[in-house]
Formats: C-alpha cells, sequence, structure tokens
C-alpha cells in the first residue's frame, strides 16, 4: 500500500485524518518549466491528530504534481508535490521561512509517484517503503511483508514513518514537499530499464536543486531541508544526506536539466536504510547467520562463514569508533557494542515505560533478560534467539540466482538484473558466460552507497541525522545503521540514533519526537513564524 491514508482511516505514527476541503484555487501560467509558481495552489483544510490525541485543524496550501526537472525522462515519477500551512487551529501562521520536510516515499528501489496526489501524504511507491522483494519484474508482493506489528500490537504499514512525519510535520507549521522518483521496474517500448541506479537518487536531487533554485518562491527556508525515507527510501535519504553536492553526479543530473544550484540539505532522517549494497551481504551473516529461516531451514553455513569473512574484512578497513568512546568496530566486538550502546537502552526504555504488570508478565516471558536496578541486560546470543527467524536467505542481496531486487536495481539497457559483488558474480547459477561485475558497477555503487561520501569527507553532507530501526528488523543487518552513525559522528556530525525495541521493519513509534528534532537542529520555533 502507498503511504498515503485514506480519509478517517488511522495512520501509522497515532493519527487520524480527516477529508479535504477544497477551497478557492489558482493557478498561472509559467514560461519556464524550472520557475515555481506560488499562485498555482489549491487551499485544503485537514484535520490532523497527534500522537497525544488531540486534534488540530491545518488550512494549507497544495501545489499538484510539478516537473522539477527541464528534461524528464518521465514526469509521472520526475514530479513533486508541495503544502504549506497558512492557518493552524484556527491561528495564522506564515510558513516562509519554516523549515522543509522533503519526505520520499520510495520502497524496494521501486519507482514513487506524486502525479495522481491530490493532497499532502498523496505520494506512493509501488512497494509502499517496503523492503526490496525477490521478483525483480515487481509483479509479486515484497519479501518484507506489507506490514509490521509493532510491540503494542498496531500494525504499521511499511514506509509509515514518512507518512506520520508528513502529517505532523505540517501540523507543526513544517513546509511538506513529497518528491517522486524513477524506480528500478520501469521500462520502455525498447524494454529497456530506465529507474535502475544511480536513477533514484540522482532524481532526488534534482528535486533538491529545484527547491533551492526556487528560493523566496517556493514557500519555507530551503537552507533547512530536512529529508525523510524508510527502507530503500531511507537508504535514499541517507545517501542524499551524505552526498551532498557532490560532483560524480553532475553528468546525471546535467542530463535530466537540473536546476543550476546545489543539492544539499539540512538534515536526514533514515528509517531502516537497505543500503551499503555491495557489503550488505556480509553484514547481514554477521548479525543473522546463525539464525534459520521461517521453514526452520538453515541457510548454507559455508556461504553464510565466507560472507562473514568478508564482513570482518570490511569492517576493519574503514576504522571507525564505536559511540561514547567505544573504540574502533570490528567483527570480534560489534556484537558487544550493538548490545551495549543500542540493544540493552532500548530494553530498558521500553520495559521502564511499561506499568509494574505489564513489565513483570513480559519479563515471565522473556526470561532472558535481566531486569535489575531499573536496566536490562541479556547476551548478544540470547537476543538472536529472541529475535528468532531471519527474512531472508543467502546471499540476501547479491542472490546467486540474480531474484533479489537489488539484482534489478543493478539491471541496465534490456538487462533484467546483475550481480554486483564479485562473490556473487563467481558463485552465480544462472548460466553467466561471464563471472565477472560489469565494468560500469563500481561507478554505480559510489553513486548509491553513503559510506563513499563519509570516507571521502564530503564537505557538502548533511550535519544532522536521524537514524531509526527496530531491534526485530531482520530486512537488514543492525550494523548498517550504526556503521551510518559512526561515519557521521566521526566527521563530528550531530547524530540522534536508537533501536525500537521489539519493532520489525518500517517501524517509526517516535514520530512527534523526529518533529521537535526538526525544530531543534534548524533552530525553528513551533509557529513562532505566525502571521502579522
Amino acid at each position: 500500500m502507498g503511504i498515503g491514508a485514506t480519509a478517517g482511516v488511522a495512520a501509522a505514527g497515532g493519527f487520524a485524518l480527516s477529508a479535504n476541503a477544497s477551497g478557492t484555487s489558482k493557478s498561472s501560467a509559467s514560461s519556464d518549466a524550472l520557475v515555481f509558481d506560488p499562485d498555482a495552489y489549491t487551499k485544503l483544510t485537514k484535520t490532523v491528530t497527534d500522537t497525544d490525541g488531540n486534534d488540530h485543524s491545518v488550512v494549507y496550501h497544495f501545489w499538484k504534481a510539478i516537473t522539477y526537472v527541464a528534461s524528464p525522462v518521465d514526469a509521472t515519477y520526475q514530479s513533486l508535490i508541495v503544502s504549506s500551512p497558512v492557518e493552524i487551529d484556527g491561528t495564522a501562521v506564515d510558513a516562509s521561512n519554516a523549515p522543509i520536510l522533503l519526505a520520499n516515499s520510495v520502497g524496494g528501489y521501486m519507482p514513487a509517484s506524486v502525479a495522481t496526489a491530490t493532497e499532502v501524504g498523496g505520494g506512493g511507491s509501488a512497494m509502499g517503503g517496503g523492503a526490496p522483494s525477490g521478483a525483480p519484474t515487481g509483479s509479486a508482493a515484497p519479501s518484507a511483508s506489507a506490514s509490521t506489528s509493532n510491540a503494542n500490537g498496531n500494525t504499521n504499514a511499511t514506509g509509515g514513518a514518512t507518512s506520520s512525519n508528513q502529517l505532523l510535520a505540517l501540523a507543526a507549521g513544517y513546509v511538506v514537499i513529497e518528491p517522486g522518483a524513477r524506480g528500478r521496474t520501469l521500462k520502455n517500448s525498447d524494454g529497456e530499464y530506465y529507474g535502475t541506479a544511480p536513477a533514484a537518487i540522482v532524481d532526488l536531487k534534482a528535486a533538491v536543486r529545484y527547491i533551492r533554485s526556487n528560493k523566496g518562491r517556493i514557500p519555507g527556508n530551503v537552507e533547512r531541508i530536512v529529508s525523510a525515507g524508510t527502507s530503500a527510501g531511507g537508504a535514499l535519504s541517507s545517501l542524499l544526506g551524505a552526498s551532498g553536492d557532490s560532483k560524480i553526479y553532475d553528468k546525471y543530473l546535467k542530463e535530466l536539466g537540473a536546476a543550476d544550484a546545489s543539492d544539499a540539505i539540512f538534515a536526514t532522517g533514515a528509517w531502516c536504510p537497505i543500503t551499503d549494497l555491495e557489503h550488505a551481504d556480509g553484514a547481514y551473516e554477521f548479525n543473522w547467520g546463525t539464525n534459520a529461516l521461517s521453514t526452520g531451514k538453515q541457510v548454507d553455513q559455508t556461504v553464510s562463514k565466507e560472507l562473514q569473512s568478508q564482513f570482518a574484512e570490511y569492517q576493519a578497513a574503514l576504522k571507525l569508533r564505536g559511540l561514547n568512546g567505544f573504540g574502533t568496530l570490528t567483527a570480534r566486538n560489534y556484537d558487544e557494542y550493538l548490545v551495549e550502546q543500542y540493544l540493552e537502552p532500548s530494553a530498558t526504555k521500553y520495559l521502564a515505560a511499561l506499568s509494574d504488570s505489564d513489565r513483570s508478565t513480559y519479563l515471565a516471558a522473556n526470561t532472558f533478560i535481566t531486569w535489575s536496578g531499573g536496566k536490562a541486560t541479556f547476551t548478544w546470543a540470547d537476543f538472536l534467539t529472541h529475535v528468532g527467524a531471519r527474512k531472508k536467505d543467502a546471499p540476501s542481496f547479491d542472490a546467486f540466482d540474480l531474484s533479489a531486487g537489488e539484482n534489478n536495481e543493478f539491471g541496465a539497457d534490456t538487462t533484467l538484473a546483475r550481480h554486483f559483488t564479485a562473490y556473487g558474480a563467481k558463485n552465480d547459477t544462472t548460466g553467466l558466460t561471464t563471472k565477472r561485475v560489469a565494468s560500469d558497477i563500481a561507478e554505480k555503487l559510489d553513486l548509491m552507497n553513503p559510506m563513499y561520501h563519509f570516507a571521502k569527507k564530503n564537505p557538502g553532507r548533511s550535519k544532522h541525522w536521524w537514524i531509526r530501526l527496530g531491534t526485530k528488523d531482520s530486512d537488514t543487518s543492525l550494523t548498517v545503521s550504526a556503521n551510518i552513525a559512526a561515519a557521521a559522528s566521526a566527521l563530528g556530525d550531530d547524530v540522534n540514533h536508537l533501536y525500537y525495541w521489539d519493532e520489525g521493519h518500517g517501524s517509526n513509534i517516535d514520530p512527534a519526537d523526529f518533529i521537535t528534532w526538526i525544530a531543534k537542529v534548524t533552530g525553528h520555533t513551533k509557529r513562532a513564524a505566525a502571521a502579522k
């Protein structure tokens, strides 16, 4: 399902929304395709229920799909929508200098479109913010379930992070901009794929350039753009943050006729990012290698151990130091780091918030946790047993039979799927004549990996990071987010990173905190810009 909620239906994040109440529409033509028309909006009204259960009436201006490049490959996807509040709970607001939440709805590296959106939150991915599918054609359901149940028994649509964030941001007085982007399944009449890597990140960069080039015309502070995305959308959000103004994208942006402006963003929000793809198989086996599949079957342990060795080499080469003075992160101590830095604090926070009775019930059902002095402690091995079945086979991302969604993400021309690691290519089972990765893969991997830009100490990167992941999310490795956090922190960036206890893929259980964080890092006082 897409990330937009229907009228009157509760959406992820603890709020509901009412039907639109349309007002007067305004429109005017522009001779320049990349000049935003501030008068071409429709006036809408929405009721947003915040996470405390309070209703807020928001009147906002809505701009329907605007193509953000001069020479689009497919305007159905290379367009964005804009929502800007003008009145909240009866009080007029001026959002001209408010933060801009740039919320993408990409899931599974699939195409996302806002072409038919008629309200805020109206964008959607073919897979609704879920994890990459095992069906490169996009014809089947994602390998990750379309929804995940959180610790309170509520069901959150994957991709819900951006949906809840969008509406809460609007009710907080922020401008919300939702960009579409090309995705891996798009084919032209000649059977050529035109949405595979690096199309999605190039599109999001072009959207940022469009926004920044329209300073003074488009509502909001273009110097305070905060990106948000979930799963593959979280990967793209983190990549957008890490790669600001990197020259390696220039030729792609020029081909599209992107605006001549910066594509740097101010802050990054990323939920369960599926990224660092060329090292994702090793990271996954380090994390979940001993966990059986839901069928009870163990994955090939020879493959698992070989991939774990690759992870050990990669992690050592990164030379990253853990947060809070932990020391250099290696395959030997990463389990200890995850337990101490993230997992025990996550469990502690969860248990402390329960009533005495509920806590006792939970601890009785989960005896691997020692609860003493208001703190939860446990071992890595017991944590893995607690999580249970792993979601993916081995290799999880560069499948030997080219069946993973990521194989399709690196497809090219009329080739549906390709290997992007030497290990995957060497062990190919599809009968390829050459068991080597194609010559263009190395460049595409750099274009798609935020870790590449951290290693380059990219000066145009985002300096503020909000990163979230569920502890039961075996769509990816827990190390992926932790490495992003460690890399950003090592460069002096502000990092707010935690894991949600017992949550699965796509969860966002603290959306109000994210909205407050945006105000803090951007220096925006809630509704400070009340209209005079």
